[in-house]
């Protein structure tokens, strides 16, 4: 009688399983959670349920369980769930399913026998909301969303070692928008804010996923172009130009069209640093803006 309140009572979810992987006991925490009650899911297999555990990955931890009384431990920064709950909107998180901790154990009878396996299911959604979003404050520009120059660094550090091990083609595009303090001077600063979120959503839709866009400061901004070499990356950034030379952004009652200069740099055996390889797309980016804006000059 006292187990079974506790067993439903308690903050986190417990499933009971049989030797066959049937369901043996399912407590208040799982029925709220899964919509399912206990009366239904009880007797019946785990996977007519949740077919998505019919892996391999379950099998292997559950007969470690039951045939040597193994624990195993299921961590959300690998697996991030092991029941896909919906999330609840905690501290505005993204997370499409509930981000769970898991622990499975052997349950024995009076003579020491397993008789059982417990599955117990922690809600960490919280946690890991918050580890986002430090993670998203050291990493990402808060007006723009996209990544700010402390990632961008990083990263480039990375590709730079990759290059210098595997000599891979690797390319940087620096994009600076045409005229920007005169449409700050002319609309006021939020316009200003609205053309910077407006050209990044322009570029993040028109590169690869694999490309990388980062604010660099200001109204200038940084593209990572791994397995590009410099004519593909001098292509790119044409196409990005004659994008946005032909777009109109709307703001409020105001028809904005502006022009981007950029400078394009490939990483090379000739380059000795990624601060290096910056520099060299600067340099062309100023070249750009110096022979008429609203072009590409490479180096």
């Amino acid at each position: 009688m006292i187990f079974s309140q506790i067993f439903d009572m308690v903050n986190v979810g417990i499933v009971i399983l049989d030797k066959d992987c049937n369901v043996f006991k399912w407590n208040r925490w799982l029925e709220t959670r899964s919509k399912i009650s206990a009366d239904k899911i009880i007797g019946e297999p785990i996977f007519n349920y949740f077919p998505e555990l019919n892996k391999s990955w379950f099998h292997r931890n559950f007969k470690s369980v039951i045939n040597f009384g193994n624990f195993s431990f299921f961590s959300q920064k690998l697996h991030k769930y092991f029941f896909p709950f919906k999330a609840s909107n905690t501290l505005g998180s993204k997370f499409e399913f509930m981000q769970q901790s898991c622990t499975m154990g052997p349950l024995r009878d009076e003579h020491n026998n397993i008789a059982y396996t417990y599955i117990m299911i922690q809600d960490v959604t919280e946690i890991a909301a918050y580890e986002q979003r430090l993670i998203d404050l050291n990493t990402k520009d808060s007006l723009t969303g996209i990544f700010n120059r402390r990632y961008l660094e990083k990263t480039l550090e990375g590709e730079f070692a990759r290059h210098q091990r595997y000599s891979r083609p690797f390319s940087v595009v620096m994009m600076d928008i045409d005229f920007f303090k005169k449409i700050n001077d002319t609309h006021g600063h939020q316009c200003g804010d609205y053309v910077l979120q407006a050209f990044v959503e322009s570029i993040s839709t028109n590169i690869r996923t694999v490309d990388i866009v980062a604010r660099y400061g200001g109204e200038e901004f940084c593209c990572l172009l791994p397995e590009t070499p410099l004519d593909a990356a001098v292509i790119m950034a044409e196409n990005l130009r004659n994008i946005i030379e032909k777009s109109i952004y709307h703001y409020n009652d105001i028809d904005i069209r502006f022009t981007i200069s950029q400078g394009v740099s490939e990483l090379s055996d000739q380059v000795e640093s990624a601060q290096d390889l910056i520099k060299k797309a600067d340099s062309a980016l100023y070249e750009a803006k110096a022979s008429g804006r609203n072009r590409v000059c490479s180096c």
